[in-house]
């Protein structure tokens, strides 16, 4: 086995943590001059990428080279610079963790986060947490809500971090898989992981009762371990979910019931926000497209603002959307 190459485990921003093919773990930086070919970053390298490293004489090393990336995920600096800030890559699949209430996760989130899922093929499951504290009009509401996405074609979960109701299900889907977890904060990310990941002791807080807002525990992106095979990676938690690379005639197709509907408009090229015959409007209307999912569309064509949204699935090589029957 090699300690010349290996994973990119941990990333606190001016340190990587790299596992190597030899099984030892080694803190590497990045030369100055590092850049990566086509993207302007802040932090070149990222959780989950493959890398190749030259050690020094300190006992650390330098990365020397990124091996092809399957996918990355990433977001706009938060110094609102024009450049970018990669979290993960090479995920298998994504975990986004929602909460109806305590704090609230906004429909126009999830269905940002899904519809740059859809683009680039990155398989999402919707893990509603903190069940145990809703009352009955908050649950017939989750209840609502799984049915809409169940309906549009997502797995969902419905789970309590706190009490470990539904992590039974959760559990064996990590198995031999990279799984992204992502959401709000305040979502009760940590607490899952603390679970998942016996030993882990993230940090978690308590939401602000003013605002009923999360509140920042994660400060830097890292893969853990599983028992059982797999990884885990635990990232900040994220305000926004947008469009990168993504035209207005493209949006439609992430969307897998608009999709579905807009086969029968009058126009190949129609827009559904004002066309003559358009089937998805009056699919709106009959209530076969949830309303929520339509304002989300909408709200994604206008989206031409830089740096309105700040985070965003990318794969280097996306697949075009295909026909749902």
């Amino acid at each position: 086995m090699s300690d010349t190459e290996g994973l990119v485990i941990k990333n606190t921003g001016s340190w990587y943590t790299v596992l190597t093919d030899g099984g030892n773990t080694i803190d590497c930086k990045i030369k100055g001059n590092f850049r990566l070919k086509g993207i302007r970053s802040t932090n070149p390298v990222a959780v989950g990428d493959r890398v190749e490293i030259v050690r020094n004489h300190e006992g650390t090393a330098f990365i020397t080279n990124i091996c092809d990336r399957r996918n990355y995920i990433i977001r706009k600096s938060s110094n609102l610079s024009k450049q970018s800030h990669i979290i993960a890559a090479n995920v298998d699949q994504a975990f986004l963790i929602v909460t109806v209430k305590y704090p609230e996760t906004s429909t126009t989130f999830i269905d940002r986060f899904l519809a740059s899922a859809e683009a680039y093929s990155v398989p999402v499951t919707l893990v509603f947490n903190k069940v145990d504290l809703l009352q009955d009009d908050e649950r017939r509401y989750l209840d609502m809500m799984v049915t809409l996405y169940e309906t549009v074609g997502y797995d969902c979960l419905k789970v309590s971090a706190e009490t470990k109701e539904g992590m039974d299900r959760l559990l064996p889907l990590l198995k031999d898989k990279i799984t992204l977890f992502s959401g709000n904060s305040g979502v009760g990310k940590s607490t899952m992981l603390n679970f998942i990941v016996p030993g882990a002791e993230l940090r978690t807080a308590e939401i602000s009762d003013a605002h009923n807002t999360g509140m920042h525990t994660t400060t830097f992106s890292e893969m853990l371990p599983l028992t059982d095979g797999g990884w885990v990676i635990d990232t900040p938690g994220i305000k926004g979910f947008g469009t990168f690379n993504m035209e207005p005639e493209e949006i439609c197709g992430y969307f897998k019931e608009i999709f579905k509907f807009s086969k029968g408009c009058r126009f190949n090229n129609c827009t559904h926000t004002h066309e003559p015959g358009c089937a998805v409007r009056k699919a709106v209307e009959e209530h076969y497209i949830a309303e929520s999912r339509y304002v989300s569309y909408l709200s994604m064509l206008e989206d031409k603002e830089e740096g309105k949204y700040l985070s965003l699935i990318h794969i280097s090589e996306p697949t075009r959307p295909i026909s749902i029957s």
